[in-house]
């Protein structure tokens, strides 16, 4: 027996349309969920030093959105960010480049 698709309509509250700026975002897992957290940076840059003594740039940042994602999710968002940047990168003819 064929399973009938899935048709999602998805509503955004007035509050949230504008959305927020992220400078970062860090990603893990536990065995049951992936977590992004978006974060921003809430000042500027100071010298610091790092763990082995080196010179380094110290940057504070804040999360400003947690997002839980179950595993089966994890592909898709994948795809969809591959696509994505592949029209990104054809439309403005740039490629990002890494950070650090």
């Amino acid at each position: 027996m064929n399973a009938r698709p899935t048709n999602v309509s998805i509503t955004m509250p007035p509050d949230q349309v504008t959305g927020v700026h992220a400078d970062f975002v860090s990603a893990w897992h536990t065995q049951d969920v992936f977590v992004l957290d978006f974060a921003a940076v809430v000042g500027p840059g100071r010298p610091g030093e790092g763990p082995e003594g080196q010179p380094v740039t110290q940057v504070d940042a804040q999360v400003i959105a947690r997002v839980k994602l179950p595993p089966s999710q994890v592909f898709e968002v994948m795809k969809a960010l591959e696509q994505q940047l592949s029209a990104w990168e054809a439309e403005t003819g740039r490629r990002p480049q890494p950070r650090g």
